[in-house]
């Protein structure tokens, strides 16, 4: 019987790299984000693979996720995978000249967003005993850097929140993990330079980034573990990286 994954995010990058690499791989698919032109596309790359069920919300309305999960038909509301994925940069200025509504948009989406998926369907998850929520969260929340200070304050938080479920949900047989992924080629620069197609590909340039594949891999190696195994926090760097701060570049 197949499994269904609930991807936030999955409109782009490693969202919707897992809802690929998932849905192909005997899971039936709830793919989750704010672009529904996206959304008709992963379903029509899926259609011949598994059942997949689209939602189209922004995490930060905390009254249109609960109502979009509530909506959910009967054949999709057991959500047995949670990969909360949906996040975003804003902007990479030091404290005293960052755009609060930059630092708004971080900590709606990446922290209250967060939240805002995750304790409706755990409710759900605990009435069963059942369930594995992998949380993506970033080098940055290992670490700080200069500049990142928000962005890198919302994943330390996912990182607070992801080994507090982890605490939460043991006594309801709930698997719990995290990804931290170092530097992935994706959408994620450019919306941090707020379309700035040249400064963001400088990011990537001279050296082997990661791959939003690369991080979709892990995370089906890491959804179809045996029961009795929780690789509960990864942390993943392309080789030319070392920390937030040292890449090795050509």
């Amino acid at each position: 019987m197949k499994k269904t994954a609930f991807i936030t995010g999955a409109t782009s990058g490693i969202g919707q790299a897992t809802a690929l690499l998932l849905g192909k791989n005997n899971f039936r698919i709830i793919a989750t984000g704010r672009r529904q032109e996206r959304l008709d596309e992963l379903k029509e790359a899926l259609k011949d693979h598994t059942d997949i069920y689209t939602l189209t919300f922004d995490v930060r309305n905390q009254a249109d996720v609960i109502k979009a999960i509530q909506s959910l038909p009967p054949e999709f509301e057991q959500v047995d995978l949670l990969i909360n994925n949906a996040g975003n940069a804003h902007g990479l200025a030091s404290f005293e000249d960052a755009d609060m509504d930059d630092w708004n948009n971080m900590i709606d989406i990446n922290v209250k967003g967060l939240l805002y998926v995750s304790q409706p369907i755990i409710q759900q998850m605990v009435q069963r005993k059942s369930g594995h929520i992998i949380n993506i969260g970033s080098v940055a929340g290992k670490e700080t850097y200069p500049n990142g200070n928000v962005y890198c304050a919302s994943k330390h938080a996912v990182d607070a929140i992801n080994s507090s479920m982890r605490l939460d949900l043991n006594k309801h047989n709930i698997k719990v993990s995290q990804v931290a992924p170092g530097l992935v080629e994706t959408e994620f620069s450019l919306v941090r330079f707020k379309g700035d197609e040249e400064r963001s590909k400088k990011v990537y340039e001279q050296f082997d980034a990661l791959q939003a594949e690369d991080i979709a891999d892990l995370i089906h190696y890491m959804a179809t573990r045996p029961a009795h195994v929780n690789l509960a926090d990864v942390l993943i760097f392309p080789t030319a990286q070392a920390s937030s701060t040292m890449v090795k570049k050509d």
